[in-house]
């Protein structure tokens, strides 16, 4: 069977919902755009009518990819006066962090519609840029209620790491996937990420599978080049740089290499393989410069290929030479080294509202304190942190959202999530962070909870190294499992 015969492999990303295992990927579109000229629409949609006539009937996309649910919207909208089966089309919202409100969400998830042509997005894959901000568990529940109405037909998160996916679980948000980087290159989704996933009933989509194109013959045995010009290589050489430069990711690529000749296949093929044979992944997405450069045909050879032990055990030893991405997945979006198209995102960061204001105390210069909005800080008469010269002192807080909403109730590791957020939040109101704890105390209902509790602890302080007293108490009042205080020393 020849390469453009295979049948393209499909898989069930929810029941009825029938996906193409390679995700065409519509990101560069925003790089093609970037001088400040807009694709054609109607050129660019009958380019997507070739990949969907060759089976890739998946498609992927933002709202922030230039124009290309303008351009998927024409395209739908041929296919239906055509009279043919619509194609399967997700976006991604990726509002800036604050109010979440019903109107903001709707407002976000109708402008896609329209652009798209839809009554009804397939999947809408919801982006948060920071977690010290609350205000995901908001949109996430009102593009819950969207879905109830019709709107959506599912849900889904991108960049979300495997803490964040906890809290969303444990409140009972419908996520059927999480999009997250996945490749030979970065393979921390393969640990707790796939862990958790498989135990929840949740998919991978994985991008960067090729590596923006790195992951390719061209670039076998070539020296480091000086400049990248396009930003998904841009993007990706930052990844390189992360395991271990040039002379790592050569030897990686040796190693693909030697197992495509073996199979008859190319090194794309190879890589793409690796990252579909992962349990928890339902697809990989392979980007697309449309009407430029397509590779339909060798990514078909993909699903006929079928890597065997000692290719594994090549691949495998290849790995070893390498360094570990930094963090869990989507942390390259929102702490050091930043693996972005854009590079360094800390002023961006910095650049967002602070969750929370300090206001000072009247009749004592030089102090600040802190309020979160929760009921019991007017009623029992305290501030969640206070600053008093150098030191910041955060009150024991619990998984309590907005003016008393308790969060995970269930779940030890969601609260001290959600908890360790709102800490990270308070601490930035008055100048300081996470880095400038230097105590922290954790009060747990049940001593069982233990340990749950403090491996997220040490995913928040494992570069941080606090002094540290935990200990299991009579009660704690409220729906909760976990309390936790914090002390930090800013620098004068």
């Amino acid at each position: 069977m020849t390469a453009t015969t295979l049948p393209p492999e499909r898989t069930e990303l929810a029941p009825g919902f029938s996906i193409s295992r390679i995700v065409t990927g519509l990101w560069q579109i925003a790089d093609m755009e970037r001088g400040g000229t807009l694709l054609d629409p109607v050129a660019s949609a009958q380019v997507m009518a070739g990949y969907a006539d060759a089976g890739f009937d998946t498609f992927d996309m933002a709202d922030h990819y230039g124009s290309a649910e303008v351009i998927t919207g024409e395209f739908l909208a041929h296919e239906r006066q055509a009279g043919r089966r619509r194609a399967a089309a997700f976006t991604k919202w990726c509002p800036s962090p604050g109010p979440m409100t019903a109107e903001v969400v709707r407002a976000g998830v109708e402008r896609s519609l329209e652009r798209m042509r839809l009554d009804s997005i397939d999947l809408l894959q919801f982006h948060w840029w920071t977690f010290e901000h609350s205000g995901y568990l908001d949109a996430m529940r009102e593009l819950a209620r969207l879905q109830e109405e019709g709107l959506i037909r599912h849900l889904g998160v991108t960049n979300f790491d495997t803490d964040h996916l906890r809290v969303l679980k444990g409140e009972g948000i419908p996520v059927i996937s999480n999009q997250v980087s996945f490749s030979v290159l970065d393979r921390r989704a393969s640990e707790d990420m796939s862990a958790f996933c498989l135990a929840n009933g949740i998919r991978l989509l994985a991008y960067g599978t090729l590596a923006g194109g790195l992951l390719n013959e061209r670039w076998l045995g070539q020296p480091e080049p000086d400049e990248i010009a396009d930003w998904s290589k841009m993007k990706y050489r930052r990844f390189v740089e992360a395991i271990g430069g040039w002379g790592v990711y050569q030897r990686i690529l040796t190693a693909l290499q030697q197992v495509a000749a073996k199979h008859k296949a190319s090194i794309a093929n190879v890589a793409g393989r690796w990252v579909l044979d992962q349990p928890v992944v339902a697809a990989v997405i392979v980007g697309a410069r449309l009407g430029e450069r397509e590779h339909r045909d060798d990514n078909a050879q993909t699903f006929g290929l079928r890597l065997d032990e000692g290719d594994h055990a090549l691949l495998g030893a290849a790995f070893a030479a390498s360094r570990r991405i930094h963090g869990d997945c989507g942390d390259e979006y929102r702490k050091p080294p930043f693996l972005t198209a854009s590079g360094d995102l800390s002023h961006h960061l910095a650049s967002l509202p602070k969750v929370y204001q300090a206001t000072p105390v009247e009749g004592r210069p030089g102090r600040l304190v802190v309020d979160t909005g929760s009921i019991w800080e007017g009623i029992c008469g305290y501030s969640r942190a206070i600053k008093v010269g150098n030191r910041l002192l955060v009150s024991g807080t619990t998984a309590t959202h907005g003016m008393g909403e308790p969060i995970c109730p269930d779940d030890p590791a969601g609260q001290a999530v959600y908890i360790l957020d709102k800490i990270a939040a308070s601490l930035a109101a008055l100048g300081g962070g996470l880095a400038d704890v230097i105590r922290t105390r954790v009060y747990l209902q049940h001593v069982d909870d233990w340990e749950a509790v403090s491996r997220v602890h040490g995913r928040y302080f494992a570069g941080i190294r606090p002094a540290n007293t935990l200990l299991a108490v009579a009660r704690l009042v409220g729906p909760y499992r976990v309390e936790i205080e914090a002390e930090a020393v800013v620098d004068a």
